[in-house]
């Protein structure tokens, strides 16, 4: 089988290694184990391979380069209009060698992809929509137009797309799924916390805007002055790393706010063995890859409503669901801190629970989906 993935993540490319993001990677590499050839179409990196990249496992894979493109300015968009010819025309002649065509939405390459596959009506397609598939969610317009275009079983056929979450009223190539991260051999028992002394809350991810870093500064901060022993440790980098190494300066948190950049796997995991808290107060998610980690070890999310974060915490048996709002969000957890014997079974009901989504699983559910 001849498999290609058509997305805009960046890859790296090094003489026969080609790499990219870590959890993508090794998500793709699940899939990739039962192929016979791979065809890759993404945009190539400048920058050198990091901590949180991975390489692609297989021994056959063609990469076909295409340009980023982005719409964020006049200038920006006007270039990138210039480049579409020849992100089309490399997607399209992808897609005639293809047996199976894999897309990675949403984002500009996946909605060419979603274009460009309808004229494969026969051909087995997936789509993993990585993003919040929530109907009444509010969206970029690129991300809309990609989601009708994929519930459109008239145009998209022989598709099955990949969503998180379960929702109501959608069309019947739309499959609810997941992602994992451990294996079955990684499960153990979960170390009891106590939740009557010092706290240690973790932020795992990316420091951008969308992900709220300085709201979980500023929550572990109050609980601080509130008289709780806690402290914050901020796994991950990002544009606005800077500011809030600076708001930590300025407001005298260098000793109890920590910030320890990308780290392995196995640092992070270690980390989450014995963290009390994950703290991820998101604007947007799809199926936040920490808080289910965070969960497999017993550390109780604290994360905000959307998505299929509810349900993920069962509406706050296995985690704490929080508003964007500090007040709000500090008198609910507050509430929560209160019952320590409540907080001791959240933690065992969340390993519990994340601890069905394993890689074994995953890669049966993958496997079926690659059957003609």
């Amino acid at each position: 089988m001849t498999f290609l993935i058509i997305t805009h993540v960046q890859h790296q490319l090094k003489a026969n290694d080609i790499s990219a993001y870590a959890p993508y990677v090794r998500e793709m590499n699940l899939w990739l184990k039962h192929v016979d050839e791979v065809v890759l179409v993404a945009p190539k990196s400048l920058s050198e391979k990091t901590a949180i990249d991975l390489s692609y496992n297989h021994h056959n894979i063609e990469f076909n380069q295409i340009p980023s493109i982005e719409f964020t300015s006049f200038k920006k968009a006007l270039n990138s209009l210039l480049k579409l010819p020849k992100i089309l025309s490399t997607i399209y002649k992808a897609c005639k060698k293809a047996d199976h065509i894999h897309l990675r939405c949403p984002g500009n390459i996946g909605l060419l992809g979603c274009l460009v596959q309808i004229f494969f009506p026969k051909k087995i397609k997936t789509a993993k929509y990585a993003g919040n598939w929530d109907p009444k969610a509010k969206q970029p317009v690129s991300y809309n137009i990609q989601k009708w275009l994929l519930s459109n079983t008239f145009l998209t056929k022989n598709m099955t797309v990949l969503v998180y979450g379960r929702w109501e009223n959608q069309t019947k190539n739309i499959k609810s799924f997941f992602t994992a991260t451990f294996s079955n051999d990684e499960i153990e028992p979960v170390k009891v916390r106590n939740y009557s002394e010092a706290l240690q809350f973790v932020f795992v991810g990316t420091l951008v805007e969308g992900k709220r870093p300085l709201l979980a500064i500023q929550i572990v901060e109050r609980l601080y002055k509130n008289g709780r022993k806690v402290s914050l440790d901020i796994y991950g980098d990002g544009v606005l790393r800077s500011e809030l190494e600076d708001y930590v300066k300025a407001n005298n948190l260098s000793q109890i706010i920590r910030f320890h950049g990308n780290r392995e796997k196995q640092e992070i995991k270690q980390v989450l063995k014995n963290a009390h808290f994950l703290i991820l107060p998101s604007k947007s998610e799809g199926w936040p890859k920490a808080i289910a980690e965070a969960m497999f070890f017993g550390t109780i999310p604290v994360a905000t409503s959307v998505s299929c974060i509810p349900d993920m915490l069962d509406f706050g048996a296995r985690g704490i669901l929080i508003a964007p709002d500090l007040e709000a969000a500090i008198t609910e957890i507050e509430k929560y801190l209160a019952d320590t014997n409540r907080l001791e079974n959240m933690s065992q009901d969340a390993a519990k629970w994340s601890q069905t989504f394993i890689l074994d699983k995953f890669e049966t559910e993958i496997v079926k989906l690659l059957k003609p």
